[in-house]
């Protein structure tokens, strides 16, 4: 396993311990480091920089102090690093993740809102870290829609399969293979088709769903064949439906072990790291945690 650590954020808030928890539970997974990271946000107007010049004394942070003391005599606890920095916690949020495997926090801390389904932080985290972020929603969420097929633990996975990415794929499997789950891989295509025409010109004769839906499970499954080899301990299936993608997805979540999701490439007349619709959605909705993941680096 990597040495790299899993990152747990805590601010002390209720969200933040489900989050600990999380990645307490996927460091032991991984035989990962565990480094627990507070941030405390500074209340100086215009402050140009990220974070202060010498970071705080982690040993006189009450945040971290009380996560000691939970896990001072829990035999489970993998080797665990405390870290109290000051600055946005937003913009330290996404540094922080540079040498990690992965990033959690909870949904909401603290700050903002009761009202808001997703924090500030948690979103500026999965849009701009350069690892995984793992966002650990409030339990009690309800969504609509079937349950799983089968019973057992899954890895929920949406796959575009007009630009998939190999590392969201490659995080779902590891996943699954970690937790002896199997990966559902939600393949969404647009049904009905829209056909525009100009006046007078001859409508195309009508697409047939079923090819569709055909050709839409045929890409996935050759999407999925290098990552079934890597981990062949680890089932697979493919639900190639019609509809809207974070529907389906939040749908799908309902006693998922973690649904998988990418975020956005750079584009060049969007430069800066983006969270496509389905992305955010799927962050405020769904039932179980949620994986961001970056995109695979393109080729040079």
């Amino acid at each position: 396993m990597s040495s790299a650590p899993v990152i747990a954020a805590v601010d002390g808030s209720e969200g933040s311990q489900r989050g600990l928890e999380w990645a307490l539970d996927a460091a032991r997974r991984r035989a990962a480091p565990l480094r627990v990271v507070h941030v405390r946000q500074y209340a100086a107007w215009g402050q140009a920089d990220v974070l202060v010049a010498g970071p705080p004394d982690a040993e006189g942070d009450p945040v971290l102090d009380e996560v000691r003391v939970q896990l001072r005599d829990r035999a489970d606890t993998p080797a665990v690093e405390y870290v109290a920095l000051e600055g946005v916690p937003g913009a330290a949020l996404t540094e922080i993740g540079t040498d990690a495997q992965l990033l959690v926090l909870g949904s909401r801390g603290r700050g903002g809102f009761a009202s808001l389904l997703l924090g500030s932080n948690s979103l500026a985290a999965a849009r701009d870290a350069e690892c995984p972020v793992i966002v650990v929603p409030p339990p009690g969420r309800e969504v609509h829609g079937d349950g799983p097929d089968e019973p057992g633990p899954r890895v929920v996975v949406g796959l575009h399969v007009d630009s998939p990415d190999e590392a969201t794929l490659g995080l779902a499997f590891a996943e699954a293979a970690l937790r002896e789950a199997r990966v559902q891989v939600v393949a969404a295509y647009p049904w009905p088709v829209q056909t525009w025409t100009a006046p007078g010109q001859v409508l195309p004769p009508p697409v047939d769903e079923g090819a569709v839906e055909s050709e839409t499970r045929s890409l996935a499954e050759g999407f999925l064949a290098p990552h079934r080899k890597r981990h062949p301990e680890v089932g697979a299936d493919v639900q190639a439906l019609p509809g809207d993608a974070a529907g389906l997805l939040v749908a799908a979540s309902r006693d998922a072990e973690l649904v998988v999701v990418g975020r956005h490439r750079r584009r060049l007349l969007a430069p800066t790291r983006m969270m496509g619709s389905v992305t955010q959605a799927v962050l405020l909705h769904a039932a179980s945690p949620v994986a961001v993941v970056p995109p695979t680096p393109p080729e040079e």
